[in-house]
């Protein structure tokens, strides 16, 4: 898994499970997420970023999008694995902390999505909107990576190149032995 993420170098890409814990991302990933890791209490996990980071409806321009998207595939999650009891501290915690998740929680709604487009303001890269797809991973189930891209020759490719060039070459490894952790726990990171 980390040797196919790693030679996505065209794309930012990240690995995460059904929790949205971003578990390892490549070079781009780590550059166009820096926000989501350099804050360690939000445990590089994506419903925390969206939720309860400030900076987050400035990052993603259509932050109502990817709050509905975000509950949804949680929902979707507690559907497949009702007892992990690591998603249901998790969606306490929102709860508790977050009044638009919780909102968006009692609605009960679910959705799976695969691919589409997602619009960020970047502090390097700008305003830039990326064309997304997931790809499950059938030899390690639960698992999906993320990958961005953009065509040859747009201006969300030339915002890719800013976004190549910027910070030495950093790639987010958290732990790939512990992707998921023990049922019912925490996955153990490693930066």
């Amino acid at each position: 898994m980390l040797q196919v993420l790693h030679a996505m170098t065209d794309a930012a890409a990240f690995v995460r499970n059904a929790r949205l814990d971003v578990l390892a991302a490549n070079h781009l990933g780590a550059r166009l997420y820096a926000q989501v890791f350099d804050n360690p209490g939000l445990s590089a996990n994506l419903a925390r970023f969206v939720f309860l980071d400030r900076r987050a409806t400035d990052f993603y321009r259509d932050w109502n999008g990817i709050a509905g998207e975000a509950v949804e595939s949680l929902r979707q999650a507690a559907g497949r694995n009702p007892g992990d009891r690591a998603l249901s501290q998790l969606v306490g915690h929102l709860s508790i902390h977050s009044e638009a998740f919780r909102t968006r929680w009692a609605a009960h709604d679910v959705r799976y999505y695969r691919s589409g487009t997602q619009s960020f303001r970047h502090p390097v890269a700008g305003d830039v909107d990326l064309d997304y797809d997931a790809l499950e991973l059938p030899a390690d189930p639960g698992l999906t990576i993320i990958a961005y891209t953009a065509p040859q020759d747009s201006a969300a490719h030339a915002a890719l190149t800013r976004l190549r060039s910027w910070a030495p070459d950093t790639p987010v490894v958290l732990n790939p032995d512990e992707t998921q952790g023990p049922a019912g726990e925490e996955p153990r990171y490693k930066s």
